[in-house]
């Protein structure tokens, strides 16, 4: 179907310009007729590119229990999408459910009509309503995207809780220290200037360390934004490093492990939702490859996916690629002595859903003491270097 801008003739002899969808000049003339015009010229014309509709999570989520419920009870695809455009409270959500309802009512199913909104809808959910519509199970197909989306909210969760009080901690102890070096210590300096006073060999060192960040902290930060800005430009030129720094990622002590695990929660859940829904394993890898999300695991994923291809057994190849830990292969193996995989990788999910909380909650509960008395030792050495010379001063001074 491309976009005609048309001219034509009215029933009353007045010329007529519009646009309008068609395959070709022939259907434009089919359409144009129900409506009393008559075609004189047409020419495709070329769609300007609409912005992607994103709409968050959350309001994916409703959407989709909404949208279930609407279709178990029988109500067409069309007059489901219909109501929920008209109940829905969310811009966002209302301008994607247009979308979604003008695409349904030029004749294309719902799988078509979710492809053309990649920012709403992912290639797994796009494949889960495929699979719906093929098997007559969509409302079954969009209870399926409503859960993956739900479980991806609960490990980006996990993730956010990773990150957080340590970015606050740090934050708040870069504000004391550049605080205490632009404006605490050079008062200090002065003061013991005027007395001719003798600097302790650590507050010396903090007024070195004042001066440096008065005369050259510019010059610093512009190091690190360079260096940043070189990084995400070899990043973006790069595949073999972007690969490489993935690869690292999983590498690093105590959140390379949790990271691993997240990954492969997502891994095992989509699987297990995709497979149990008719779709075949090389399908689903193909699908699965980039929600995963860090490239050494989707490097991986790849390359079982060619093993399976060969005539190697899911097991086997999920082995050979290396980057899977062994309970993801035991379960494998279960699995397909079993003929219940999605089942099988469905537990591998939750047992990894499950790890990942009780590590991030150690992590946290070690990480937060840790913080804590790394914040107090250097204000505690700032404050000792600074109170020291004026202490001594005091001291000095005649009673």
């Amino acid at each position: 179907m491309s976009l005609y801008r048309y001219r034509a003739l009215a029933a009353n002899g007045r010329h007529v310009r519009g646009e309008l969808e068609a395959g070709d000049l022939a259907e434009l003339e089919h359409r144009l007729r129900p409506l009393g015009l008559m075609l004189i010229n047409g020419e495709p014309r070329r769609r300007a590119r609409r912005p992607a509709v994103r709409v968050p999570r959350r309001e994916l989520i409703h959407f989709c229990f909404h949208l279930e419920q609407l279709l178990s009870a029988g109500i067409p695809p069309f007059d489901s999408l219909a109501a929920l455009r008209d109940a829905s409270p969310h811009p966002r959500t209302r301008a994607m459910v247009c979308a979604l309802l003008a695409a349904v009512e030029r004749g294309k199913p719902l799988s078509d009509a979710a492809a053309a909104l990649p920012g709403a809808f992912s290639p797994v959910a796009v494949g889960l309503l495929r699979a719906g519509e093929a098997a007559g199970t969509l409302p079954q197909a969009v209870r399926d995207i409503g859960a993956a989306l739900a479980r991806d909210d609960e490990l980006a969760t996990h993730a956010r809780r990773i990150a957080i009080y340590p970015a606050i901690v740090g934050g708040i102890l870069l504000l004391a220290v550049v605080v205490a070096l632009t404006e605490l210590v050079p008062e200090l300096e002065k003061l013991a200037r005027s007395t001719g006073q003798a600097l302790p060999l650590q507050t010396r060192i903090l007024v070195a360390l004042s001066h440096a960040v008065r005369d050259w902290g510019w010059a610093l930060l512009l190091a690190l934004a360079s260096a940043a800005s070189a990084a995400a430009w070899a990043l973006a030129r790069s595949a073999a490093l972007r690969l490489r720094a993935d690869a690292l990622q999983l590498a690093l002590p105590l959140v390379g492990e949790i990271l691993r695990k997240l990954a492969l929660a997502r891994f095992a859940a989509l699987f297990a939702t995709l497979y149990g829904a008719g779709i075949n394993v090389l399908d689903t890898l193909h699908t699965t490859e980039e929600a995963v999300g860090n490239r050494a695991l989707r490097a991986g994923l790849r390359a079982a996916g060619h093993s399976i291809e060969q005539g190697s057994t899911i097991s086997d190849a999920f082995a050979a690629a290396g980057v899977f830990p062994p309970l993801v292969t035991r379960m494998l193996k279960l699995g397909e002595h079993t003929g219940a995989l999605d089942r099988a990788l469905d537990n591998v999910a939750t047992l990894y859903r499950r790890d990942v909380s009780e590590s991030i909650a150690r992590l946290q509960a070690a990480a937060e003491p840790a913080l804590t008395l790394v914040m107090g030792g250097l204000l505690l050495w700032i404050a000792s270097a600074v109170l020291g010379p004026i202490y001594a001063l005091t001291s000095h001074l005649p009673g």
